[in-house]
């Protein structure tokens, strides 16, 4: 059995998608984008596009009860791997260690020309 996980404190879904889903012991955070979820404006530069899109992740994670520390697994799509540090860094500050297992890969372009979206696996209890 599945539930949706939604908050207004993320990005609404655009599409046949959710923001979340959770199935057994598993919630599922779909890609987030650096978007604001009250105005939908992107923030300039990789740094606070990283931020955004980690708290929208969070965000996702807290309407199902977690915290970053549940996450187990990441996928980090950049839009140019010359962005790398600077997202690790804030990486970094968004999911303590130990850290998730992550993927990080450079992708042709993504929504909106944003320069990284986020994705997210998290195990409860």
């Amino acid at each position: 059995m599945k539930e949706t996980v939604s908050t207004p404190s993320a990005p609404a879904a655009i599409g046949p998608y959710s923001q979340g889903v959770a199935a057994g012991p598993f919630v599922f955070v779909s890609g987030q984008i650096p978007a604001d979820p009250a105005t939908g404006d992107i923030p300039d530069g990789a740094a606070a596009q990283a931020e955004r899109a980690f708290a929208n992740v969070l965000a996702i994670l807290a309407a199902a009860g977690l915290g970053p520390e549940s996450v187990v697994k990441t996928t980090v799509f950049l839009a140019d791997l010359a962005d790398f540090a600077v997202v690790n860094d804030a990486y970094a500050r968004a999911f303590p260690a130990p850290c998730p297992a992550r993927s990080c890969v450079q992708v042709a372009a993504l929504p909106r020309g944003v320069r990284l979206e986020v994705e997210a696996i998290a195990a409860r209890g």
